[in-house]
């Protein structure tokens, strides 16, 4: 008899970023298909969802950080609790784009490991007429983390849904112990990126 079927896979994604850059609006875009202009967040808030992830249905939980998290401990503990992080900059806030980089080292110095499933993302590229980042410095400094980089926008949806799947599809991957290629359910592929140099 097979051994009775686990309760779906549980993901916990932790949205990091300087404040202002739409963390809360891409979380609340995800979650329930609205776009929230001001959205005021006195502290962190947790979301939870069931969704299907390459014919697998699985749980995400959402910790969206507020961006003014002043005590140290309490960030430390939010980044020991996450498997995998979205860092979100704007494109037209270039201190937002240095923050990421804060950001990045603080995760890294709590989780000791450099591999841990992360993706650069760039909100806002619906106000490109406004674009302060250019995609080739952001690709640049994602290149140089070797992680993925997405630019996204919570106001169109754009890039939404995919920024949580690739991480979803990271975590899961880190959790198969990075078994060679992912699984082909629901017909797609999902191979791990292989870097090539041209000499």
């Amino acid at each position: 008899m097979p051994p009775k079927q686990m309760p779906a896979s549980l993901h916990k994604v932790i949205m990091v970023g300087s404040g202002g850059v739409g963390k809360s609006a891409l979380t609340l875009q995800f979650m329930y298909d609205e776009f929230v202009e001001d959205y005021e967040p006195t502290k962190a808030d947790s979301y939870r969802k069931k969704v299907v992830l390459d014919g697998e249905e699985v749980q995400i939980d959402i910790l969206d950080t507020a961006g003014q998290e002043d005590y140290a401990a309490i960030r430390d503990n939010y980044f020991r609790s996450g498997e995998g992080f979205l860092c979100v900059f704007s494109i037209t806030d270039t201190d937002s784009f240095h923050a990421s980089q804060d950001f990045r080292e603080q995760i890294l110095r709590v989780k000791g490991d450099d591999t841990v499933p992360f993706l650069l993302v760039g909100n806002k590229c619906d106000l490109d007429e406004r674009r302060k980042i250019n995609r080739e410095d952001a690709e640049a400094r994602a290149a140089q983390w070797k992680v993925p980089y997405v630019e996204t926008s919570a106001k169109t949806r754009g890039n939404v849904d995919k920024v949580f799947f690739d991480l979803m599809r990271e975590i899961r991957v880190r959790k198969s112990d990075g078994g060679g290629a992912e699984a082909t359910e629901g017909g797609k592929k999902k191979r791990r990126r292989i870097k090539c140099s041209i000499l």
